[in-house]
């Protein structure tokens, strides 16, 4: 179990939610790189203004986001997607979390569960707590939530169900710790994602209750704020270029 979830970062350990990466993310999301654009680590590094070793790990971490497809040797470019396949990949995603939240309300949870899925509720209180979210909230909440996804992933102690996840995971803009802000205005993203913190919490509270069916239903649920946070409520629309 605990390998599927650590092939979610990047090589030497880099975590996706890395500020490099989310960097180069605003520039796929913004289109200054546009679908199809190949990514040079020495292009990009000189572009942000920093080495090449922190590209260098940022962009297998996209790569497995989604963001970016593997072109030449040891090469990426941005890739296209369809709304329509995101959309039905964050249904996806919430319907197998949703399992495993489901799975771990079935026993007494494991204190040490507890106190992390507690501890990211913290951070996440913290970050909504001045009623306002700024640019540099971004990274914090992506981090908090990829930490309470994976949290719930890994405590259901299912390797198949980990195994199925990271693939849903791997398409562009499903993962947990993928935040645009970007993409929607300030003040409409704030409620949008305090909502899904208010899910969390219920959550969490289900579980600690021993109702799976509960949690489950919460889990499957969340995918609406998700897919909100990104734009990307209306399945009917057609194709996005990054």
């Amino acid at each position: 179990m605990d390998n599927a979830t650590d092939r979610l970062h990047g090589e030497d350990g880099a975590r996706v939610t890395s500020p490099v990466a989310q960097r180069i993310r605003e520039l796929i999301v913004d289109g200054s790189l546009p679908a199809g654009a190949r990514v040079a680590e020495a292009a990009i590094a000189e572009r942000l203004g920093v080495s090449r070793t922190p590209v260098r790990n940022a962009l297998p971490a996209l790569a497995i986001q989604g963001l970016l497809e593997p072109r030449g040797r040891r090469g990426y470019a941005v890739r296209g997607f369809s709304v329509q396949e995101t959309f039905q990949a964050t249904e996806l995603r919430c319907v197998l979390e949703g399992y495993a939240a489901h799975q771990i309300a079935q026993e007494p949870v494991e204190p040490k569960l507890l106190d992390e899925l507690r501890d990211c509720l913290g951070e996440g209180d913290r970050i909504f707590k001045k009623g306002f979210l700024v640019k540099e909230d971004e990274e914090r909440y992506a981090r908090m939530n990829q930490r309470f996804h994976e949290a719930i992933v890994r405590g259901a102690g299912n390797p198949l169900l980990a195994e199925l996840i990271e693939r849903v995971y791997a398409l562009p803009f499903v993962a947990p710790g993928v935040v645009a802000f970007n993409r929607i205005p300030p003040e409409e993203i704030y409620p949008i994602l305090m909502s899904g913190q208010h899910q969390h919490h219920a959550i969490v509270d289900a579980i600690h209750a021993g109702q799976p069916d509960v949690a489950e239903m919460l889990m499957r649920g969340h995918s609406a704020p998700a897919r909100r946070s990104l734009g990307i409520d209306r399945p009917e629309e057609e194709i996005v270029q990054l």
